[in-house]
């Protein structure tokens, strides 16, 4: 069984609103902001509608057979159009679980909308049965199917007045919590050339909806208590030995 987590982090896309709403010349802060006074003026919210939303990194937790790892795709030079790649590239070669937190009301459908813009195909990802039978009744689209856990959804109980963020799930639970950074942030961090920043945090950001899985799957009875504290100390020692600042400090913040 191959399993996956992720996360993807996004900024506006500037591009896009340069062309639609003619504001050539105007530099991409100033483009930005055009569009969320737009999108205030029209819903009372300034968060971008999914379609506007461009993607600069998408991190995942893998567990398969004896291993655990945590890493983003691509590096700090890659464009939307690779990542995107690598992201559906993984489920052709793998056909993990896929686990999120809110993936099927925001990380999926961004998903959705930049792969068709790239041109990126992944055949195995919209497989509904047609040509695998095993994804009829078991698919990556279905809201109560297995093959994705969108834990937010899931524990919520489908319902939207039951939901929690994955901030103070994963503190309610003793794991870290976001360390410094946010959501809100990504855009002003992304503008002073911190992608280096924005990468450390959504993997922190798997990490947390990994870790909040685990205790899900105990829940559920497909991990006994043995079980559990095998996969985090498989976590703690994948980490520890990754060695890498963020790393240290998200090991720092979930004590043994």
């Amino acid at each position: 069984m191959h399993s996956f987590s992720f996360d993807i982090e996004t900024v506006p896309d500037v591009d896009f609103g340069r062309d639609y709403f003619d504001l050539d010349g105007l530099a991409d802060d100033d483009v930005a902001t055009a569009m969320m006074f737009k999108r205030q003026q029209q819903t009372g919210s300034d968060f971008l509608p999914l379609h506007l939303q461009r993607i600069v990194a998408i991190s995942v937790t893998f567990r398969t057979a004896d291993t655990f790892k945590v890493w983003t795709l691509g590096d700090e030079e890659s464009n939307e159009a690779e990542i995107v790649q690598r992201f559906f590239d993984g489920i052709e070669r793998y056909t993990p679980d896929l686990v999120s937190w809110n993936g099927s009301g925001f990380d999926l459908p961004v998903l959705h909308y930049r792969a068709l813009k790239h041109g990126v195909q992944a055949p195995r990802y919209w497989e509904m049965g047609e040509n695998d039978r095993d994804f009829k009744w078991n698919n990556y689209m279905s809201r109560f199917h297995w093959r994705h856990v969108d834990l937010m959804d899931v524990l919520a109980g489908f319902q939207p007045r039951g939901r929690a963020s994955l901030d103070q799930m994963a503190v309610l639970l003793g794991f870290p919590g976001k360390l410094g950074m946010s959501g809100d942030k990504v855009w002003e961090t992304f503008r002073a050339g911190g992608i280096r920043e924005i990468r450390d945090y959504c993997e922190t950001d798997v990490l947390n909806t990994w870790l909040v899985f685990l205790r899900f799957e105990f829940m559920r009875g497909n991990l006994d208590a043995k079980d559990l504290e095998r996969e985090f100390a498989l976590v703690r020692e994948t980490l520890a030995t990754m060695d890498q600042p963020h790393l240290n400090e998200f090991l720092a913040a979930w004590p043994a």
